[in-house]
């Protein structure tokens, strides 16, 4: 079977090398465009198009694939890629761009690989097109960040689902399922390692049934659709006033993208890793309020109960446990984090 692979970050990469360890032949990769990172902001190939090179597989990068949109040579040059792969399916998995409709046509007709025979109503039969691999239970958190999500919503649960795409997003008929549990310890980093290797897994699992009509395809229920809309650095701001619960499930989900941050006057601090504490809230202390400080963390009052800060991270510096971090930006019990810094004194112009 011969595949088209679309992606880009490292939970595709992991994907398309467990697709190439199975032994499918990958023709060609599709991936985002070269994008500069790293202090010297030098451009930077995407996880999936360094281990394409490695495998001697063709790359193309469109900036966009629609023939009618802002880059129009990109989008014919791929058609034209797509056509010469002469492939069986398309896998995506994390990609970035939108497939538009000649993609998922051109695909379905690909399908079945000539001399392949599949039961009447099975997916063989009624045409594979592209299967995404989706890092959650669908319908819950179709779209951009479902891992994110997940943990920031407390959910104790999430999973992969390989599905057939369409034109709606995350909308298409589901081919496989597995689910995984959320510790209470997991970070967005934890479970997205554990998930890319359970995608990958399940995609290998997907074709291979595929291939002799072993699939049938579920479509999604109508109840329980949520979105997991893209992820905002605005979002990063801690409020204070929330249950040090909810904090916590923001610390961990934005871990490690954007990273979860307050303020202490003019100085932003990311927060990166926490213990839940019961304190009882009492009239005189403030949200954000600091508590105590030692080298177990900063104490810091919550709407509900308190954060012990125990990872912590100021501006342009490094990721660092409490008790270093502590010794180059010393915190004091009664400093009052996320407060609004005072406003500057207007000089007087005189009479």
């Amino acid at each position: 079977m011969n595949i088209i692979f679309a992606g880009t970050p490292e939970f595709a990469r992991i994907a398309l090398q467990r697709l190439l360890d199975a032994g499918f032949t990958v023709p060609l990769v599709l991936t985002q465009p070269d994008r500069p990172a790293g202090r010297g902001m030098k451009l930077q190939a995407s996880p999936v198009k360094q281990c394409a090179l490695e495998h001697g597989i063709a790359v193309a990068q469109p900036r966009s694939l629609r023939l009618d949109g802002k880059f129009p040579e990109d989008a014919a040059a791929a058609r034209d890629a797509l056509q010469a792969a002469q492939a069986d399916v398309m896998v995506v998995a994390a990609y970035g761009l939108i497939l538009p409709q000649w993609v998922l046509d051109a695909m379905s007709a690909a399908w079945p690989p000539e001399g392949a025979k599949a039961p009447s109503g099975s997916v063989g039969a009624r045409g594979l097109g592209c299967l995404n691999i989706h890092a959650s239970l669908l319908p819950r958190w179709r779209g951009a960040a479902p891992i994110h999500r997940a943990i920031q919503a407390g959910d104790a649960e999430t999973g992969v689902t390989i599905m057939q795409m369409d034109a709606g997003l995350d909308t298409g008929a589901m081919l496989l399922t597995e689910k995984l549990a959320i510790t209470p310890r997991d970070t967005t980093a934890s479970l997205h390692d554990r998930l890319a290797h359970m995608g990958g897994r399940l995609i290998v699992e997907a074709l291979e049934l595929a291939a002799c009509g072993g699939l049938q395809p579920v479509a999604q229920p109508a109840q329980g659709v949520t979105y997991a809309h893209k992820i905002e650095k605005s979002e990063s701001t801690v409020d204070w006033s929330l249950p040090a619960e909810v904090i916590g499930r923001q610390i961990r989900a934005f871990n490690p993208f954007p990273g979860a941050s307050t303020t202490l006057g003019t100085e932003t601090i990311k927060l990166w890793d926490y213990e839940l504490h019961s304190h009882q809230s009492t009239p005189d202390k403030r949200y954000g309020q600091i508590l105590s400080v030692d080298n177990t963390g900063v104490l810091v009052a919550c709407g509900e109960g308190a954060l012990r800060l125990t990872s912590l991270q100021r501006s342009g510096g490094k990721r660092l446990p409490a008790s270093e971090f502590l010794r180059g930006f010393p915190l004091q019990p009664g400093m009052v984090l996320g407060a609004e810094p005072p406003a500057p004194a207007i000089a007087s112009t005189g009479p």
